[in-house]
């Protein structure tokens, strides 16, 4: 997998990029990351890469000409060109499930945005997909960058000991969140360990997280429980649960 990151900021992207489990796998030869400065390829003498907005209104737009210059020395005249992809508010949620998506293509292209944005032409020229990583807007596209990359790179072969530590987490398989984990000391200031956790017993143990799991979804993320994988059993127990709380809200209101 290659991604490329182009920025006006590569410095901040490669040093984040440069840390922990995707800079070591960038080291192995497992991925490769690569950040370009935009502003390099702007044809203004003062390396300008903004300009005011036709129809007015307040903040500046980056000029399409620099990032098309860029993308077309990045990918060298590639046809087809690599997938591009440009943060933005205006873009689809980022979900793990388009995330695992990406990780299979040999190569993506990620646009980092700054001040009001893009020019609309360089999206319609280039861009093949648009992405939000939530309903908020920040100072510019770096950090969604940075959170796409990295939710790609750990998918990537050889980035993680082990396929397990991405196929049993939060949102993975089945659309649910992980159950809580635990470590060491057994009590933390009078807090201990769920006890069935130190029974040795894996089928109560995994059938236990199966049911924090659960809860965890429905206490936090209601909403992912409509495209949910569930079981007869899980069903069950949410019956079980809900029909609980109807039960002390019902004494309750006596």
């Amino acid at each position: 997998m290659r991604i490329d990151i182009l920025t006006l900021f590569p410095d901040m992207c490669e040093r984040v990029m440069g840390e922990s489990i995707i800079g070591r796998a960038q080291a192995a030869g497992k991925i490769e990351v690569n950040c370009h400065q935009i502003r390099d390829y702007s044809p203004d003498k003062h390396r300008r890469t903004d300009d005011t907005l036709y129809g007015g209104g307040k903040g500046m737009l980056m000029t399409a000409e620099p990032i098309y210059r860029c993308w077309e020395a990045v990918t060298q005249g590639e046809s087809p060109r690599p997938h591009l992809i440009y943060m933005t508010p205006k873009g689809k949620l980022l979900t793990q499930a388009r995330v695992a998506e990406l990780a299979q293509l040999p190569r993506i292209g990620i646009l980092c945005g700054h001040y009001e944005g893009v020019d609309q032409r360089l999206i319609d020229e280039l861009v093949d997909e648009q992405l939000s990583i939530g309903d908020y807007v920040l100072t510019g596209g770096e950090l969604p960058a940075l959170v796409l990359a990295d939710g790609v790179a750990r998918l990537c072969e050889g980035v993680l000991s082990d396929q397990s530590c991405w196929q049993e987490e939060s949102l993975a398989a089945d659309g649910l969140l992980e159950a809580p984990h635990y470590t060491k000391p057994f009590d933390w200031r009078g807090r201990c360990v769920p006890e069935i956790l130190i029974t040795g017993h894996h089928a109560n143990i995994e059938r236990w997280r199966r049911e924090q799991s659960l809860l965890t979804t429905v206490k936090n993320r209601p909403d992912l429980m409509e495209k949910a994988t569930l079981t007869a059993r899980d069903r069950l127990f949410l019956a079980g649960y809900f029909s609980a709380i109807e039960n002390d809200e019902g004494r309750a209101a006596k």
